[in-house]
């Protein structure tokens, strides 16, 4: 993300078609999974959010603290919420990781240099890097996280396609393979946003 605009941009785009996916889940899906799909699909737009390139797009100082009381209020309801599911122990991690990097990247905050600096995303130079072992926990988590969802990718794809096609619903959202892909997908994302703190 350091450089051109354009991994901003990519980032960007990837975050939001991931978040138009998820939101297009919850149409299909029902309780527990309707509750999952609206936490990811928050999360792929305000990931999307985060990425668009300051070059284009300065955030005003109050937009730092609206991202981060916003997944602050995410984190309360994924910690709610993990007690019918520890999948939303995952959305607590990464909803507390958004606050940690708006935190990080609010001018002021640790991590901005008065400027928006020549990174593809917003606010943080390459020397600020918010607090290195929280950084480093949270790639190491979104590192085994990202490996763990593509191996689990792989036995899904093929059994999936060893049913002659079925599948449990009508629509997108009826394709687990898609979700999984989705959140491996955002998994590597977060991955490429705590790396430029």
């Amino acid at each position: 993300m350091h450089g051109t605009a354009m991994s901003g941009w990519l980032l960007m785009a990837l975050c939001a078609v991931t978040g138009a996916y998820c939101l297009l889940r919850t149409r299909s899906e029902t309780g527990e999974g309707r509750r999952t799909a609206r936490a990811e699909a928050l999360m792929g737009f305000g990931m999307a959010a985060m990425a668009v390139p300051a070059a284009v797009v300065t955030p005003p100082a109050w937009g730092w603290v609206v991202y981060a009381a916003l997944f602050g209020a995410a984190s309360l309801r994924a910690l709610w919420f993990s007690r019918h599911s520890s999948h939303h122990l995952h959305h607590l991690v990464g909803s507390s990781a958004m606050v940690y990097m708006a935190l990080v990247m609010a001018p002021g905050g640790g991590g901005a240099h008065g400027g928006h600096g020549a990174h593809a995303g917003h606010g943080v130079a390459a020397s600020a890097g918010g607090i290195p072992v929280l950084t480093g926990l949270l790639l190491a988590y979104y590192a085994v996280y990202v490996l763990r969802s593509g191996a689990r990718l792989i036995p899904v794809s093929a059994t999936a396609g060893s049913g002659g096609g079925e599948r449990a619903g009508d629509g997108w959202g009826a394709w687990p393979e898609l979700a999984l892909a989705c959140r491996l997908t955002m998994g590597i994302a977060m991955f490429a946003m705590l790396l430029t703190l």
